[in-house]
């Protein structure tokens, strides 16, 4: 017998279970997030004794005559000073990390009320956020241990009165820190199953068979599921239907990730044990890992059309002749990496069907839940009407969690088996499946006159975007436009090719492409500056696109365009420090290139509040939050009657996925509009007069297409321009970072302060720590291994919000969740190229204190 003491309570158990199974799923102690199950994340941190531990690694055995606490066993006084210091110092984005790094604060608060910021980030080492950058979250552990010195006395919760406002707390804050709030995992309908997928042996092979009769004899499995099964569309896909549900009998598998047959049972345990047992026969084939030897003539074909998924040209101008005139010529080879998004909540979703009403209801953590309807309503061969799709927390997402991964499966289990069923990746599984950051080959040429006014460049790409489409086509698309960078010339020649391989997919990944070409061509702008004889600064002040210039693709830059302003807010901390490296980016906010791009939003007055619904998820960002202060700032009421409802497709309109930076944009705009409209019908009353009414607003961002025959094509309705200057020690370590950043203006702007710190030092793992490797197709390393920043290598990020925009569009915002992570690895080039001379050319850097040794 093995007792513990859980929160105050005796807890025995005759079985020697693994702790978090016991608190999560036993004593339902949801703040106990499983982020890997590997002792990695530290989501899942628990007290055990006084100190902190991860509980996904702990049996009964090691933890028996103990004593265990979570965040729902604290005392209310310290729930609330956690609640207000996390929320006051902006600590909180996606939410799922935030309970472990609580208890960690606790621990160290215990036995050090005084504690300096390297102290909190020692004790907070060996939990990842992958959001935050972690500055936030030592200032609420800083500010709470303040307030505990000082009496205890929690001060007023500043309220939401409309945009701006350096210390709003966000909306989610208190469900977020107590773990009161429910992401997919935390779910329970009673009468559920759980299923799981059997996945590819081989990375290109002929499924030849696929016997499932010793896996179906398991005790407790209730369904095997094969292609045979699917009463819809098999191949399903974010924009191309090239992406196999299951991998049908005589079909092709394109990666080790593809499914094969998925089994469902009573309890997770029988589920691995079936799928041991299910026999596939296989006729191996030659797969291919490498896009330039996909695109050769006699590769193996991934895909019966080819090996080839996008192709673009870009060229305007006259880039040959001013290439040849020019003074001074770079050319470069450039290489970027595969890179996991290492969102901290795994995959997993929980649906539901009605065979009465043949419809099914899917609970989800994912980017879009309009596309997740669309996908599944595809494959189950329903009218989109019969599959709702709600949103529930998200544990970031970072761009991947846009496609399909858990949702379809767990739709097609509960239509066949008519029962809820839960389907959750391991982080294994996580690592393997979803669609990472494209790697990228770049050649780069760029050319200047004597003065370092650029004239020219010349850029070609290949993508390699693995085993299916995902959003290749796209990333390519915006790599190839930005590919020019930030500044004001009009000769250019963009070529870009996105390959088919059998690697794991690519997809969306914060930058969209825009990542791996700006490294190229801003670190080819240093090598210009120094034959031209001046500063990297300087190079790129003199080229920098100003209000009512040409940006390369042709449009006219807006009135509020501020990147000059951007680098004259780091020019001193550039210029007089010996170690600096600095880089400029641009990055569109919304879809753009003639693309429908809506944003909606509907507002209903419902027992005397403003509910406000719209179909755009909230995957941390604080999307809520800020329809929540636009509903404040145009109707004058205030946030006490306003309701934020989550994403669902059944009560919610269409607002596209949350990606491209244009949700705060595009349906912050359509959210204005609908405010328009019930100031309108409210005139000199009260909201009460509108009991019932509802208010629809919606914004269409109308562009240009590619190819446009216009001289000046708008390509995109807003982009954020920004300049990051990095700062090295001595030793070569990093001491900190600047970021400038023109946000055009900052509805949050503590919240835009955190997305800047957790860009950049996502971007600074993309430069320096992080690989992702592959044998034959296979990652080899776990989460832990990926060299993800922790709290204590993690250097200061200044960030300086530029507001210059005046426009009445969605309030003058422009997005700022991608462009904060574009900038970051060639300003760390350029530091260490500073620091010893050497050029390097392929991420991550090679030859810097955090290379493996």
């Amino acid at each position: 017998m093995y007792t513990l003491t859980i929160n105050g309570k005796i807890y025995q158990s005759e079985q020697d279970k693994r702790l978090m199974d016991v608190l999560r799923n036993e004593l339902g102690l949801k703040s106990v997030k499983d982020g890997c199950s590997e002792g990695a994340c530290g989501t899942c941190t628990v007290l055990i004794d006084g100190k902190p531990t991860k509980c996904c690694v702990q049996k009964l055995s090691r933890v028996d005559g103990k004593t265990v606490q979570t965040v729902e066993g604290l005392t209310d006084e310290e729930k609330e000073l956690y609640v207000y210091a996390f929320g006051q110092a902006g600590a909180v984005q996606c939410g799922f990390c935030i309970p472990g790094m609580v208890i960690c604060a606790k621990a160290l608060l215990d036995q050090n009320l005084n504690p300096t910021r390297d102290e909190i980030a020692f004790a907070l080492r060996n939990n990842y956020c992958r959001c935050t950058g972690y500055k936030k979250i030592i200032d609420a552990v800083e500010l709470a241990a303040e307030i505990k010195r000082n009496g205890g006395k929690i001060p007023e919760v500043p309220p939401i009165t409309g945009i701006g406002g350096q210390h709003i707390h966000r909306i989610d804050v208190r469900e977020k820190v107590l773990g009161t709030g429910l992401y997919t995992d935390d779910m329970e309908i009673p009468g559920m199953l759980y299923a799981s997928a059997v996945r590819a042996e081989y990375p290109r092979a002929i499924v030849r068979g696929i016997d499932t009769s010793e896996a179906e004899k398991v005790p407790g499995i209730v369904r095997i599921a094969t292609a045979a099964d699917i009463p819809g569309e098999n191949k399903i896909g974010h924009i191309k239907h090239d992406w196999d549900t299951l991998i049908p009998i005589l079909g092709y598998t394109h990666y080790l990730g593809d499914a094969i047959a998925l089994v469902c049972g009573e309890t997770l345990e029988a589920v691995e044990q079936a799928k041991k047992l299910v026999k596939v026969d296989y006729e191996v084939k030659e797969p291919v890992f490498d896009p330039h030897e996909a695109m050769k003539e006699d590769a193996p074909l991934v895909h019966r059309g080819g090996n080839v998924l996008a192709h673009e040209k870009l060229k305007r101008g006259d880039p040959d002749t001013a290439i040849a005139n020019a003074k001074y010529v770079v050319t470069r080879h450039y290489e970027t990496p595969f890179t996991e998004h290492a969102f901290m909540e795994p995959e997993c979703a929980i649906a539901d069907f009605d065979r009465n009403e043949n419809k099914v209801t899917i609970w989800s953590s994912d980017q879009g839940v309009y596309t997740t309807q669309h996908e599944c309503a595809l494959m189950l061969g329903l009218p989109a009407e019969h599959v709702h799709v709600v949103n529930a927390l998200v544990g970031g997402g970072f761009g991947g969690k846009e496609d399909m991964s858990v949702q379809h499966h767990a739709a097609l289990m509960a239509y066949l088996t008519g029962r809820p069923v839960k389907v959750k990746l391991t982080r294994a599984e996580s690592l393997l499946i979803h669609p990472k950051r494209h790697p990228m080959s770049i050649d780069c040429t760029t050319a200047c006159d004597e003065n370092g006014i650029l004239v020219g460049t010349r850029v070609k790409v290949v993508s390699d975007t693995g085993a299916y489409a995902s959003l290749g086509g796209p990333v390519l698309q915006r790599a190839c436009t930005h590919a020019a960078g930030p500044y004001n010339y009009q000769n250019i020649d963009i070529d870009g090719t996105a390959v088919y391989t059998n690697n794991p997919p690519a997809g969306a990944f914060r930058g969209f492409g825009v990542t791996q070409t700006c490294f190229a061509t801003e670190c080819n702008l240093n090598l210009l500056a120094e034959m031209v004889g001046i500063s990297p600064w300087e190079i790129r002040y003199r080229n920098a696109i100003r209000p009512g210039q040409v940006l390369p693709n042709g449009q006219i830059a807006f009135e509020g365009t501020a990147l000059a302003e951007t680098l004259e807010a780091v020019k001193d901390v550039f210029e007089s420090h010996p170690r600096a490296g600095i880089a400029c980016a641009m990055k569109n906010a919304g879809v753009g290139v003639g693309l429908a791009d809506w944003g909606r939003c509907r507002l209903t007055v419902e027992d005397g509040k403003i509910h406000i619904r719209s179909g755009a998820s909230c995957i941390g960002q604080g999307l809520g939050t800020v329809l929540t202060q636009i509903v404040c700032e145009t109707t004058g009421e205030p946030a006490e009657n306003t309701v934020y409802v989550a994403a669902q497709t059944n009560t919610a309109p269409d607002s596209g996925v949350t990606s491209g930076s244009r949700q705060t944009l595009v349906t912050g705009e359509a959210c204005r509009r609908a405010c328009q409209q019930l100031v309108e019908a409210r005139g000199s009353g009260t909201l009460a007069d509108l009991e019932g009414q509802e208010f629809y607003g919606e914004y269409l961002a109308k562009t240009d297409p590619m190819g446009a025959d216009k001289p000046n094509p708008v390509s995109h309705v807003a982009y954020g321009y920004a300049t990051q200057v990095v700062l090295l020690n001595e030793d070569g370590t990093l001491e900190k970072v600047v970021a400038a950043h023109d946000v055009g203006r900052a509805i949050n702007p503590n919240a835009c302060e955190g997305q800047i710190e957790g860009g950049v030092v996502m971007s600074l793992g993309y430069a320096l720590t992080e690989r992702f490797p592959l044998k034959d197709g296979r990652p080899t390393l776990k989460l832990g291994q990926l060299g993800l920043f922790r709290a204590n290598k993690t250097p200061d990020v200044q960030a300086i919000l530029v507001e210059k925009n005046k426009p009445d569009l969605a309030c003058g915002a422009v997005g700022i969740g991608e462009i904060t992570s574009i900038p970051t690895a060639p300003a760390v080039q350029g530091a260490y190229y500073k620091l010893d001379g050497k050029f390097r050319t392929s991420l991550p850097l090679e030859d810097t204190p955090y290379t493996p040794k």
